[in-house]
């Protein structure tokens, strides 16, 4: 595949511009970080403005390829609104495009296929509340049952509901969503989702699970429990996220 592309810096507005930056540094870190399914799975943006255009992953393209300027843009049929040489996949934005459409006040949504991901989307008793990590996706979380390879529309109503107002959705046999007012709101509350799996599945493995009260993640401690320690956490972590993957590479950038 074709690795050359003209940058997009002077061509989209310097705000789009900046969203194509943050969303291809988010690619590089869900890669970084052992999220990725080879060129699987995607991670999309809204593009501010009337025209219900997003951003998404050239599909072929490994994560840690991924730059500013590869980016699709393409709207809610994902079609193509700027030409492009990479080709997009429309059966994977299904999922996206049924949140994006529900979730207005949501910028990106991110999906992963891990692992721990998938081993706790098959377990029946589904998150449960033994970290602190999981009280901040348990304070925020819904269930959608798996239908087969999702690139059926008529899912997206259903999944909807199931999303309903989380920022944490367990896609049962399958993976992992999550959606952020922001790129790094979205990144964090995947980190977060992710940590709660990978401690849920070693703590299982080494003997009786000790619960937390229910109340820590629901009624009046809910709120405080995702403001204090989640809903603020994105915007916080993200310069040093960015300074991390510039000590390795700058890239992403282009």
């Amino acid at each position: 595949m074709n690795m050359n592309i003209a940058s997009l810096k002077e061509v989209v507005s310097a705000e789009e511009w900046q969203l194509r930056v943050d969303l291809a540094a988010c690619y590089r870190l869900v890669a970084l970080y052992g999220w990725s399914d080879l060129v699987f799975t995607h991670i999309s943006a809204r593009v501010p403005g009337p025209e219900h255009h997003f951003l998404i992953n050239p599909y072929g393209l490994m994560f840690d390829e991924i730059t500013a300027s590869s980016l699709v843009k393409v709207d809610q049929a994902c079609n193509k609104v700027i030409d492009s040489p990479y080709p997009v996949n429309p059966a994977g934005f299904v999922i996206h495009s049924a949140v994006h459409e529900a979730r207005h006040d949501m910028q990106c949504v991110l999906h992963t296929h891990t692992r721990a991901g998938v081993a706790v989307s098959a377990q029946k008793c589904g998150i449960l509340p033994i970290s602190q990590q999981s009280a901040f996706v348990l304070a925020s979380l819904g269930y959608h049952d798996y239908e087969g390879v999702a690139f059926r529309d008529d899912e997206k109503p259903r999944l909807q509901k199931d999303l309903g107002t989380a920022r944490h959705l367990v896609l049962r046999n399958h993976g992992l969503l999550t959606v952020g007012e922001t790129i790094a709101d979205a990144f964090m509350n995947m980190y977060r989702f992710e940590s709660t799996c990978q401690i849920q599945l070693s703590a299982q493995a080494g003997g009786e699970l000790i619960h937390f009260p229910e109340q820590i993640y629901t009624g009046d401690d809910r709120a405080a429990t995702y403001v204090r320690g989640g809903g603020m956490g994105g915007p916080f972590v993200w310069p040093a996220l960015l300074r991390k993957l510039d000590r390795l590479d700058t890239g992403y950038q282009d």
